[in-house]
This record gives C-alpha cells, structure tokens and sequence, in this order.
C-alpha cells in the first residue's frame, strides 16, 4: 500500500452548512486546489465540489487540471488512480481510511498466483484496484468499456479478469469469448443489490425504466426477466454511472428505478427533475464513500492531509496498463 501521510491537527468549527461550503471554497482558492467528487459520495459533497463524476472519469479532469493540489472525495483507489495520472501533483483525500470492499478482494501476490497458473493469459484489471494490482496487470478496463476492452485482446489468449464476478460474468455473457476466467470478488454494496430487490420493486412499478450497474448482483436476473418478459427489455439498462446520468438527461419515463449506490440518485435528480428516480435498494449505502463527511473535507483542505503517494516503480507499470485502455479508444460512456 502507498503512504500516507495522518493528520496532526483538527479543522477549525464552521456554523452551518453555507458557512461550511464558503470556507471549503475559500481553502480550496488558496490551496490553489481542484476538489474532486464521486457520484456516491454524500450531496453536500458533491455540491461543493469543482466536479462530479466516475473515478476515471474524474482522474483524467485532474491530469488536465492546472491546479497544484488534487483533493479527491472518494475512495483510497480512486486518489491512487489521480496520483498515476497526476504525478507531479499533490493529491490528498479527506480520510485515508476509505478503503474499498471490491480493490480489497484481490491483492498483488494473490494475482501472480494467478498468473502463475495461466501462464500466457492477460490480464484486464477493472479500475477498482490498487496501484500494486494494476502494476501486474496488461490492460485495465472501466464498467463501461469492460466488454470492448476485451473484445478487443488478441483471439486464443485466456483473459484473466479482475476483480468483480458480476461484470466479469456481464462481460463474458456479451462478447461469447471463451477462455475467460473470472476473479469472485464483488463490491459489498453493489452485490446487495439482488434479483428479490429488483422483483418486488418492479412488481410494485411495472411502467418504471429501470437502470442497472453491472456490478449488482441484480444485473443477471434483469436480463433474464427482460427475456422473459416479466421487464420490457426497451426499460432494461445495464449501465456505468456515466450511462446513467446520459441516459436520465433524455429519458421521458416519469418512474425510475435505480440499481447502485444510492448516492447516484443525487446526480440523476440533478440532471432530470421532471422524472423520479428512486433506489431498487434504498440501503445500499457505501460506509467507505460516506466517511468523506463535512469535517473531513474541512480538515483535508486546512491540514493539507491525507496525501497519497505511490512508488515510482509501481507507478509506472500501473499506468501502462491504464495508458493501454485508452489506447484502445475513449469510451463514450466511462465508468466504474
């Protein structure tokens, strides 16, 4: 894991909410600092925010940023990702200990076992993953461009793909490539998402378009009730966060529903009032998103903590596999 550097003191009381948002404003200018949020994290953080968005997505908005300093409200992988790409900024998150369920699932020494056992496969690493995960890897891949990714390797090499079963299985199911071997780890959140959660609330919406992340572990039974016809499959969508948000700028549905961490709702909301959009799970909620909280945001942009720091030889075979999914194409729809 990379260092990080604690806290030494506590940030200063604000009074509310709008003195709160001024003084991260106010911080952030002399910090000369961009503040990055992600789609889950809580609304005030995302309203606050320089930008919102997927942790690729948003990682690319860092590299072009001129700004000295990358605050980035997510999760520990996330800044590590930014830091790849933004090498010579300083890049902090709010609380070093917002780790992630699914990067957890697998670690580098458990990957070259892996390897070991498929000598001569590749290896696609889906962006939710340590530095030290990617720096094993060939190629990484976002939810949105899993399926072109590995369209795309060359045919009659096994693909080793990592770390989530659920869109490992998505992907498998929509490109018929033989040879793929999936890693079983799941994000927690997502994986609570089931196929009962998305039964019964499309048994009490029947007209609702429904959208889902093919990280839940929903996404297999949607596309069996859309073959089946219990969900119209013209109301069906797997989709990244990015898709999502597209999509609900467009839709004229006046019900959705919405499989992922409920903390997308925000945005959606956002992007259409006119249409509700409400959870397939209302508790799906990610502990590790929300430990970025008011006070954390506060104490990163005036303590100048947590920073991320990522070893120089570990970045530079991290970002050749993130370099070679971009030489791929730039995928419409980017997510996580």
């Amino acid at each position: 894991m990379p260092s990080i550097r604690p806290a030494q003191h506590s940030a200063p009381p604000t009074t509310g909410p709008d003195a709160w948002a001024a003084e991260v404003r106010r911080l952030a200018r002399d910090q000369d600092a961009v503040i990055l949020a992600h789609n889950y994290q809580a609304p005030e953080i995302q309203d606050v925010a320089d930008h919102v968005g997927d942790s690729l997505a948003l990682s690319r908005l860092a590299a072009a940023s001129e700004a000295s300093t990358i605050v980035f409200a997510g999760v520990h992988f996330m800044a590590e990702t930014a830091k790849l790409l933004a090498p010579d900024r300083r890049v902090l998150i709010p609380d070093a200990r917002a780790g992630c369920s699914l990067a957890d699932s697998i670690t580098a020494d458990q990957l070259r076992d892996w390897k070991a056992q498929h000598p001569g496969a590749l290896v696609v690493a889906y962006v939710n993953t340590t530095a030290e995960v990617k720096a094993e890897s060939d190629v990484c891949c976002t939810s949105a461009n899993a399926v072109e990714i590995v369209a795309n390797l060359p045919v009659g090499r096994e693909v080793l793909f990592l770390p989530d079963m659920f869109l490992g299985a998505h992907v498998k199911r929509v490109t018929g490539r033989p040879g793929i071997h999936v890693w079983m780890g799941e994000c927690h959140v997502h994986a609570g998402i089931s196929g009962s959660d998305l039964r019964e609330r499309v048994a009490a919406a029947p007209d609702a378009e429904v959208l889902i992340h093919p990280e839940c572990g929903c996404a297999t039974s949607a596309l069996w009730m859309a073959g089946t016809g219990d969900l119209p499959a013209q109301r069906t969508h797997v989709l990244a966060t990015s898709g999502m948000l597209e999509h609900a700028r467009t839709t004229t549905a006046r019900q959705v529903l919405v499989a992922t961490e409920v903390g997308m709702l925000h945005q959606l909301r956002k992007a259409n009032p006119r249409a509700s959009f409400e959870p397939v799970n209302p508790r799906a909620t990610c502990a590790y998103m929300k430990m970025t909280t008011r006070e954390a945001l506060l104490r990163c942009l005036t303590d100048g903590v947590d920073e991320v720091q990522v070893s120089p030889e570990i970045a530079a075979r991290a970002l050749r596999a993130v370099q070679a999914m971009v030489a791929v194409g730039t995928p419409s729809q980017v997510g996580e």
